[in-house]
């Protein structure tokens, strides 16, 4: 019998979510839809399958993810985000169709010492200000020409990441566009025929305008309905919640005033309150550090969070849902409770609670906008 704990996925949502992003784009630009983290914990292969007909690639961290991908059917274009690791990775790669980011020197080097199957797309990664993965300006100029030159290659694209684009004021972030628009005309004009495509936006950029568009955005948070923006929220930006998790009450109880409830002892009862275990914890993914006021929806009402969350359970207060009984449905986080408000009370980001809900919990999926 299931304990109720569910994340229900819904489908349609993810749809109007990606036709959002498309609604932002001019004809020419294409769409890397980002499914890395098994589709940011919507699932890998749901997601990719409902958007297959309409995106013109997907983005994947691991050779893993992209293997799933192709072995289960889909010919999209898929990219290797961290690039290949191995050279053996990349002849399977270069086998599969799979275009592979190359970010640093040592993928140049091992790219050039084996040899593949056949020719492979490659998009450089330049560093512009993020400082993580990337070449610097000037080994993307020489690598770049390199590639170029190689039988090997049959297409070349640049690319960058922005590391502060989810805040529009970020002055980082128009310092970053201008490094990489000044970069990419300069691999043009070496490397004629090549670089003429290149990718910038993440779900953040993509609402930042045409400028940052170029020829390949690559959506990821936004088409799940979580908000890329700290200064505005989904609903703002007409993004659908395409998860709700979801538990379900257990047990009930009359806690007496005094008495405490749950580990340590740290909530104490200031007069008799009803309590209602529900059926989902850290176990699940439900983060365990919550600021006070957090809360749960139970028959759309709000219920505060009582005592320390626990692997399998957590306790909330019902006194204000007289209508509570063993198995109400318990609402975590999706409609009329985003997650970034979570994500605000575990001083923590949408993308980690999203992708952190485990795989104990069961994925219900549904085509029903929310």
């Amino acid at each position: 019998m299931s304990r109720g704990t569910q994340a229900i996925i819904d489908l349609a949502a993810l749809r109007h979510n990606f036709n959002r992003v498309k609604q932002q784009l001019s004809t020419d630009v294409n769409v890397l839809t980002v499914v890395k983290a098994d589709g940011y914990g919507h699932g890998l292969l749901p997601v990719a399958r409902e958007l297959a007909a309409s995106t013109q690639g997907f983005g994947v961290a691991t050779f893993a993810e992209a293997k799933q991908l192709r072995d289960a059917g889909l010919q999209n274009f898929i990219l290797l985000l961290e690039g290949p690791m191995s050279g053996a990775e990349l002849q399977e790669a270069a086998e599969q169709g799979f275009g592979m980011v190359i970010h640093h020197r040592w993928q140049f080097d091992l790219f050039q010492a084996t040899k593949l199957p056949a020719p492979v797309t490659i998009w450089l990664k330049v560093e512009t200000g993020m400082n993580r993965l990337g070449l610097s300006p000037g080994d993307a100029l020489l690598l770049g020409q390199q590639l170029a030159a190689s039988p090997q290659v049959n297409q070349l694209l640049v690319m960058s990441h922005l590391a502060c684009a989810d805040d529009p004021s970020h002055p980082l972030t128009p310092q970053q566009l201008q490094t990489f628009t000044e970069l990419q005309q300069q691999l043009q004009q070496r490397n004629p025929g090549q670089f003429n495509r290149a990718s910038l936006a993440n779900s953040a950029a993509v609402n930042l305008g045409p400028s940052f568009h170029f020829q390949w955005v690559r959506p990821g948070l936004m088409l799940y309905g979580a908000c890329p923006w700290i200064t505005q929220s989904a609903a703002t930006m007409d993004l659908l919640p395409v998860m709700q998790l979801q538990a379900a009450v257990i047990a009930l109880k009359t806690v007496p005033a005094g008495d405490t409830v749950g580990y340590g002892g740290v909530w104490r009862a200031s007069k008799d309150t009803p309590v209602a275990v529900v059926s989902i914890g850290y176990g699940d993914g439900y983060p365990r550090h919550l600021a006070p006021g957090a809360f749960v929806l139970i028959e759309g009402v709000p219920c505060p969070l009582i005592g320390r969350v626990s692997m399998d359970m957590l306790t909330v207060d019902v006194s204000r849902c007289p209508q509570v009984n063993h198995q109400s449905p318990v609402t975590l986080w999706g409609p009329g409770l985003p997650v970034e408000q979570v994500a605000h009370w575990a001083n923590s980001v949408n993308y980690e609670l999203l992708c952190q809900v485990t795989a104990r919990v069961p994925r219900n999926y549904v085509n029903r906008l929310t």
